[in-house]
């Protein structure tokens, strides 16, 4: 019997390294994975180095030699982009913006699909009563309008970047819940599972040594579909002038040309956060795609 624990636990690294091998192969094969997987990097490295090369403060009101703003100018040498109503480089707003959203996607993704992969193994395996109460509560969660939901509870809570966060991974651990209850509950029924809880195996271990691994796929996919739509929330969140007042987000630089009354003619304003948003969100589906092949087989003929 004391073989058992070492035999589920190589099964278990077996396990894992035929999954992530899996996903490097599809990427391989996978153009549109590639292409995802550039965009993806572009902008993480934009988020990350941005604020540090960006030519100006994204709140500096620019002047010219005769101290007259430079109001919506049209991208030039000194203002790439150029520049918003009230002389402010949209360049350097671009590159501090790009922090916010994808911070906002990755980290409301991760917080959510954490939530909902610990729900959805506790409800597989325990069942009962347990898997009753907790399935009812994600139906009333399913109940609840998204993005209405999201901006009453920021108004409640108060924007700034934390809050936005923490209520977009409270309505967005919904799917993910689901899906993994689904799966979890037929791998909780095989033979090695049976063997780990014969031998006195927690529950603690069980859900999360043994049943945790063969579900990661799902989990991976589901958290790279949750990150698009986080992004896309808090884009609409921000456009929609609910966003933190100090902090810039594509999102909030839409908000700002369509307050200005330029959206139609201000191109240079409104294409750079549009775009970007676009790209990114795009990106991040393309990459979920390729995951989506590991754990459906049939999508890869």
């Amino acid at each position: 019997m004391a073989l058992l624990p070492r035999i589920t636990g190589t099964l278990r690294n077996v396990q894992l390294k035929q999954t992530f091998g899996k996903l490097y192969e599809l990427y391989r094969a996978d153009s549109l994975a590639k292409v995802g997987m550039f965009i993806f990097a572009f902008y993480l490295v934009v988020a990350i180095f941005g604020p540090m090369i960006a030519p100006y403060d994204p709140l500096a009101i620019n002047k010219d030699a005769g101290g007259s703003v430079i109001r919506l100018s049209q991208p030039t040498a000194e203002h790439l982009f150029g520049t918003t109503n009230y002389g402010r480089d949209i360049f350097s707003q671009w590159l501090y913006g790009a922090r916010v959203s994808l911070v906002v996607g990755s980290v409301a993704a991760l917080f959510a699909t954490t939530l909902g992969t610990i729900i959805g193994l506790v409800a597989a395996y325990y069942g009962g009563w347990v898997d009753d109460v907790l399935m009812r509560f994600t139906d009333l969660v399913y109940g609840l309008p998204g993005l209405p939901f999201v901006i009453v509870l920021v108004f409640i809570l108060g924007a700034n970047l934390f809050n936005i966060i923490l209520v977009i991974a409270l309505i967005q651990w919904r799917i993910t819940a689901r899906v993994i209850r689904s799966e979890a509950l037929s791998i909780k029924e095989r033979p090695y599972i049976e063997s780990a809880e014969s031998i006195g195996a927690s529950d603690f271990r069980v859900i999360f040594l043994h049943i945790l691994p063969n579900v990661l796929p799902l989990v991976i996919l589901y958290m790279a579909l949750t990150t698009a739509w986080s992004i896309l929330m808090e884009a609409s969140i921000s456009f929609l002038g609910f966003a933190a007042p100090d902090q810039f987000s594509w999102g909030r630089m839409m908000y700002q040309v369509y307050n200005a009354g330029a959206i139609r003619d201000a191109w240079w304003w409104v294409l750079p956060p549009g775009i970007s948003i676009m790209l990114l969100v795009m990106s991040v589906f393309f990459l979920g795609r390729a995951l989506e092949k590991v754990t459906n087989p049939d999508l890869r003929h």
